[in-house]
């Protein structure tokens, strides 16, 4: 031992033969200045805690749609319009005896005597509609976006209950007459379309790691969002960056706007956006705002109806799946649950036998109103506090699981494609689905300067949401 006071004198510690604690054979924890290490280590769990479970809000395009390549800028499609002839927003110019209604210019479009702004023409048989009055007219004289109908039962129209200039007439064309001999009809009618499209965006991210930090290596056992569970090394933040651009490829084509030319500032930056499902169904769809479908006395069922009758007029298909947020599916189980026979001060017991004995079971996947069959499921990115569970605007979607058919220009033939699906760049010498790749100076990836690994992420596309008018979105008010 060195002599005391020369500075090169060492602590007295005593080694013991066996782990045991004695008062001169251990470092202290809490000392300071010549302690340099910790005689008892923290214990330390190496599997991480997954406060939060699943994080990942993707899926719900996997479960309605499908994704399929494209090689161009924009993709085009078109939609059939209706077959009949009807108009709503009709001026009634002169119900007297003259029985004359009037199409706005600024509502249909320019007119002339050649080209007038509506369909109708003389032989023509109608019905004129106000506030559930009906006359049925037949069409006698067309003068640019003025119309003459007569009666078949009334002298004029006044039974309409409408005065000259009120514009809330409705009209649709039911069939036509013509007399003996008849000859030179007026005009003919073309089939209309709509045409639709929308372009595909590019969403980039990125990770990045020094090389310093590549070389200290440290293990943290996870269970990953897919299922999975192991051992991964530094990667762990690279892994969680790949689910985030994952999640934001779906979130994009749900969330995704179109640059109104014109009007917003990004107009000049060469960014043009692209149409997203909620813009599509708002722009396009139902908007169905403030449901209550769990008010007392059925009065919920009667707002549900309403959404039925919306469908009629579209036409909608007979099957549809509903995506919503947990306070819309409260809602609809709390609507259901006053149509069963068992149901006592809110809750239903038992699904089948309404017994009280059974388990409770307050919820509904799936039920029959009409003539549409609707499945309920719980949409995560609705009640997610990081996406749409932060601002709670939309509480969920209906889509039809259904298919349109329409020609494929690289295929060169009509396919059947659901109404929601993806379209991203792709062909023979790049796939732009989703691309990932490495550059720095780490992993043998010697492609810049850079003392780092950085792993980058990119794709390009898009959604197209065919039939729109199909879709209902439910949107909060209060």
């Amino acid at each position: 031992m060195a002599l005391a006071g020369t500075g090169a004198e060492l602590a007295h510690l005593t080694p013991r033969p066996i782990k045991g604690l004695f008062g001169d054979n251990y470092l202290s924890f809490a000392g300071t200045g010549e302690t340099f290490a910790k005689q008892f280590l923290p214990e330390i769990y190496e599997k991480e805690v997954e406060r939060y479970g699943n994080r990942t809000v993707s899926g719900f395009l996997s479960l309605v749609g499908a994704e399929m390549p494209m090689a161009s800028d924009e993709v085009v499609w078109s939609e059939q319009g209706r077959i009949h002839v009807a108009y709503e927003g009709v001026t009634m110019l002169d119900e007297s005896a003259a029985c004359k209604i009037s199409f706005p210019t600024g509502t249909f479009g320019a007119s002339s005597a050649a080209s007038p702004n509506h369909n109708l023409k003389v032989g023509d048989t109608v019905v004129l509609a106000h506030d559930y009055k009906t006359l049925k007219c037949y069409v006698s004289e067309v003068i640019n976006t003025t119309v003459v109908c007569d009666p078949y039962t009334k002298a004029d129209l006044t039974d309409l209950g409408m005065a000259n200039d009120d514009t809330d007439l409705k009209v649709f064309v039911y069939g036509s007459e013509y007399k003996k001999g008849s000859k030179d009809l007026a005009g003919t009618l073309d089939a209309k379309f709509q045409s639709y499209s929308n372009k595909p965006i590019i969403l980039r991210d990125r990770y990045s790691i020094n090389g310093s930090d590549t070389a200290q290596i440290g293990w943290v056992e996870v269970t990953t969002e897919e299922g999975g569970d192991g051992y991964l090394w530094y990667l762990k933040s690279e892994h969680e960056a790949r689910i985030r651009f994952e999640d934001q490829l779906e979130m994009a084509m749900i969330e995704a706007e179109k640059v109104v030319s014109g009007t917003s500032t990004i107009d000049a930056t060469g960014i043009s956006g692209s149409e997203g499902l909620f813009a599509a169904v708002e722009s396009r769809g139902i908007v169905y705002n403030d449901q209550d479908f769990d008010a007392n006395d059925l009065a919920g069922l009667t707002e549900f109806d309403n959404i039925l009758k919306e469908l009629d007029k579209q036409g909608s298909i007979e099957e549809n799946m509903i995506f919503c947020s947990r306070d819309l599916s409260l809602s609809i189980d709390g609507m259901l649950g006053q149509l069963n026979a068992g149901y006592q001060a809110g809750a239903s017991y038992g699904l089948f036998d309404n017994e009280e004995s059974m388990a409770l079971n307050l919820g509904f996947s799936g039920f029959r109103r009409g003539s549409y069959d609707f499945y309920k499921t719980d949409w995560k990115y609705m009640n997610d506090s990081t996406t749409r569970g932060l601002v709670a605007d939309v509480e969920g979607v209906l889509v039809p699981a259904g298919t349109s058919t329409v020609y494929d220009q690289s295929m060169g033939k009509n396919i059947s494609r659901p109404f929601l699906h993806v379209r991203y760049r792709a062909s023979e010498a790049d796939d732009r689905k989703m691309k990932s790749w490495i550059t720095g100076s780490v992993g043998g990836n010697y492609t810049s300067d850079a003392d780092e690994m950085t792993v980058n992420f990119l794709s390009e596309r898009c959604l197209c949401v065919q039939a729109a008018n199909n879709f209902v979105i439910f949107k909060a008010t209060s």
